[in-house]
């Protein structure tokens, strides 16, 4: 039987599986609904000893043609893009099948843009070959933040000013598929997300505030995270979890704010443990299009 074949919502969840732990959350809660996963792990970038516990093959992205054969001969329909991934260069782009090959000039123009136009792209590929994508939300909802604070702290007036300028901010460079996280202190903004992520732009805020480039008070600014508009949520919405909060507290931040419904979070309990030891905030802020939270 090809995936084709199979209707809506038959068959185990292929999950295209990067870095750190959501990849195993989503495949926990389709395995607890009855539903069934099979990770296709992303060589150098998953987790060996987290992969090994579940269904799985291991993958590479030159592979396309070996993930429809295997993926359909698992009897998956339905495929899920989760976990870290940075994008590899062309240069590193070497063994590719011959699938891969056919669809060789396609992929070079989705390439060349942000990493929304990339993955929407990919998804379109793949369904073209008769696979459904999905959000991993769509699956496992209670991976998504929630409105109001996560914590014991929440924001006080100067940090709800702070994130309200800075989701001005992201709706403004979101339309250039740059990134999903800006960082704001007394409607100043300090840093903005680009190819380096979230964790790299923190310790690039600790390293502004080591050398006296950001002189605002400790305990002063905030991390806010949101989608670009327009962005396909089936993949890559922002997300925070632990080492988040670990960045927040070296930077010297107040605390972090996410879209309620538009982010993601990894390892709740242990985010408000470490937020609330710290004191600082986590919070999710209703996510309406230009309105201060």
């Amino acid at each position: 039987m090809i995936a084709t074949d199979l209707p809506v919502d038959a068959g185990p969840v292929a999950i295209i599986c990067g870095g750190g732990t959501f990849p195993f959350t989503v495949a926990d809660a389709l395995l607890k609904n009855g539903r069934g996963a099979v990770l296709f792990a992303l060589r150098g970038w998953a987790d060996p000893e987290r992969v090994k516990n579940y269904p799985h093959h291991w993958a590479d992205v030159t592979q396309l043609g070996r993930f429809l054969r295997l993926a359909r001969r698992e009897g998956c329909r339905d495929v899920i893009f989760i976990g870290t991934l940075v994008r590899p260069s062309f240069r590193q782009l070497i063994n590719f099948d011959l699938a891969t090959l056919r669809v060789l000039p396609r992929a070079i123009r989705h390439f060349y843009g942000g990493d929304n136009h990339l993955l929407t792209g990919m998804a379109r590929m793949l369904e073209d070959h008769g696979f459904r994508l999905l959000g991993a939300h769509e699956v496992a909802p209670n991976i998504l933040v929630q409105e109001g604070a996560l914590g014991l702290v929440s924001p006080a007036a100067r940090d709800l000013d702070d994130i309200a300028h800075g989701l001005e901010v992201l709706l403004t460079i979101g339309p250039l598929d740059i990134g999903q996280g800006v960082v704001v202190a007394n409607r100043h903004v300090i840093a903005v997300e680009a190819a380096e992520g979230t964790d790299q732009m923190l310790a690039r805020v600790a390293d502004l505030r080591r050398s006296k480039r950001f002189r605002a008070p400790l305990g002063t600014g905030v991390l806010i995270k949101a989608p670009k508009p327009g962005q396909d949520r089936r993949f890559d919405l922002p997300s925070i979890g632990p080492r988040t909060v670990e960045g927040i507290i070296e930077a010297g931040l107040s605390g972090l704010a996410v879209a309620a419904g538009g982010a993601i979070v990894a390892e709740p309990q242990i985010v408000v443990q470490k937020a609330d030891r710290a004191k600082v905030f986590v919070f999710g802020f209703p996510e309406t299009a230009g309105a201060s939270p």
